[in-house]
């Protein structure tokens, strides 16, 4: 499995780049980074469009294929260029993404097309598990300019593993491992749970 790590780059919510804030010292994307390449040989991020900041990285980096399409296009370009015929792909504005927690949901279905989570809030599209046959669904999606990427479980040639609520609170409690930042009251709360779970748990913090 191949880890994709979509890093867009554009934070219209944010007002800057989130890519580069920081958090307990570590910029948002390096935390994901950590976490991503401890656990795949090959870690892939995916950009919207060239970014010379990112040059230094040790892992490849590549530029969407289908531009304009968010996180759908991040998907099928990490796919795209994947080594493995699965990825675990997931957003560099996570800041908990938990390694116990990716481990669990890979071994939980070695060969469905899609896991993905199903949480109250709706299905969980940006930490989750695909493979290449999700390709040409995502090449249609994308061309009948449907951005969801979670319809992707509809389609009809896909075999989709959902993970409920109650699966994942045995590893996740509080489902952290889906918490994203868009907005700088996001990167706040984040900040204050980060603080919280220090003393407790150092280590997933």
């Amino acid at each position: 499995m191949t880890g994709v790590l979509l890093a867009g780059g554009k934070s219209r919510r944010m007002g800057q780049d989130k890519r580069f804030l920081e958090l307990e010292g570590r910029t948002l994307l390096e935390r994901a980074l950590a976490v991503l390449e401890a656990l795949f040989s090959e870690v892939i991020v995916v950009v919207a469009e060239p970014a010379p900041q990112l040059s230094g990285l040790r892992h490849r980096v590549v530029t969407d294929l289908i531009p304009n399409c968010a996180a759908l296009g991040g998907l099928y370009t990490g796919l795209s260029f994947a080594g493995q015929p699965r990825v675990f792909a997931a957003g560099c504005d996570m800041p908990f993404l938990d390694p116990a927690a990716i481990k669990w949901m890979i071994g939980l279905d070695q060969h469905s097309d899609i896991v993905m989570a199903q949480l109250a809030s709706g299905l969980q599209p940006m930490h989750a598990i695909y493979s290449k046959a999700c390709l040409p669904d995502l090449e249609r999606m994308a061309a009948a300019h449907n951005l969801k990427v979670q319809d992707l479980c509809q389609a009809s040639g896909l075999s989709a593993r959902l993970v409920s609520e109650d699966e994942i609170r045995g590893i996740d409690p509080q489902f952290l491992s889906f918490l994203n930042v868009n907005t700088p009251a996001d990167l706040e709360f984040a900040r204050k749970l980060a603080a919280g779970r220090r003393p407790q748990d150092g280590r997933r913090a």
